[in-house]
């Protein structure tokens, strides 16, 4: 197994701590001071969010690629995506529509890029897609952590998640009127 896999899978080990982390702030009893638990649920995401950089830089810049990784990338950063909008909608810091739509749009565009890829239609990331990978986890960061500005970035999130899937649509589209 290769480094950029073995990141992959650390930070699909790394979704379900922060989601724990997320429901023990709902269910505290004051055992642990809440803004411990925001730090360290922070922290987690800031983690994942860093392996997802470099588990990508790395296969890219070591020609790394594998079949494997083309698989546990995207499933790594849906999971961890899932635990944290799920965990701050339960834990009622992020807007449950909000959550609903980003969530509808990952599921709808993945399964959308496994036909587009057995169509031999590239499903590459698109400059939109990767800027609303990072506003998402910029607007976790800011509703975990609480900070002023979360909703909105939350907000802004969903806006780019819309127009990254439709640029997937497009993308499909266009290619099915050149065959």
């Amino acid at each position: 197994m290769n480094l950029p896999n073995s990141l992959a899978i650390f930070r699909i080990l790394l979704a379900p701590l922060m989601f724990f982390l997320l429901l023990h702030i709902r269910d505290n009893s004051d055992a642990i001071e809440i803004s411990w638990l925001n730090y360290f649920c922070a922290l987690t995401f800031v983690v994942a969010s860093i392996t997802d950089f470099f588990d990508g830089y790395i296969a890219r810049s070591w020609n790394q690629k594998t079949k494997l990784g083309a698989i546990l990338d995207p499933l790594a950063d849906k999971m961890l995506i899932l635990a944290a909008f799920l965990g701050l909608m339960i834990i009622d810091r992020a807007d449950a529509w909000a959550v609903y739509i980003i969530l509808v749009r990952e599921f709808f565009i993945t399964g959308f890029r496994v036909v587009m890829a057995s169509e031999n239609i590239d499903v590459s990331a698109s400059i939109a897609g990767k800027i609303k990978t990072i506003m998402q986890m910029v607007a976790i960061g800011f509703l975990a952590m609480q900070w002023w500005g979360g909703e909105i970035l939350l907000w802004i999130s969903v806006i780019l998640t819309l127009y990254s899937g439709y640029e997937y649509i497009h993308a499909y589209i266009k290619n099915i009127k050149n065959i």
